[in-house]
C-alpha cells in the first residue's frame, strides 16, 4: 500500500521544544503536589478540614496556572 504524499504547505506548525519546562508548568505542578500531600496528611490524621484545605490548594494552582500561562509564562497556544 503506497503512503499517501502529504504537501508540505499544508503540514501544521512546529510545536514549541521546550516540553512543558515553563514557570507556569513548574508552579502549578508544585502546587498541586503541595495539595495533594496537605489532602493525603488530613486523611491520615482524620482531618477532614485539611482534607478541604488540600482540595482548595489545588484549585488555586490550578487558576495560578491559567493566569501565569495568559501573562505568558506558560507554552504559547500556537
Amino acid at each position: 500500500m503506497p503512503s499517501p504524499q502529504i504537501d508540505p504547505k499544508n503540514l501544521p506548525d512546529v510545536a514549541p521544544h521546550n516540553h512543558g519546562r515553563t514557570p507556569a508548568a513548574w508552579v502549578t505542578n508544585g502546587l498541586i503536589v503541595l495539595g495533594s500531600l496537605i489532602a493525603a496528611i488530613g486523611f491520615m490524621i482524620p482531618q477532614f478540614a485539611l482534607v478541604w484545605v488540600g482540595a482548595g490548594v489545588i484549585v488555586v494552582a490550578l487558576a495560578v496556572g491559567a493566569t501565569m500561562r495568559a501573562l505568558g509564562y506558560g507554552q504559547p497556544l500556537k
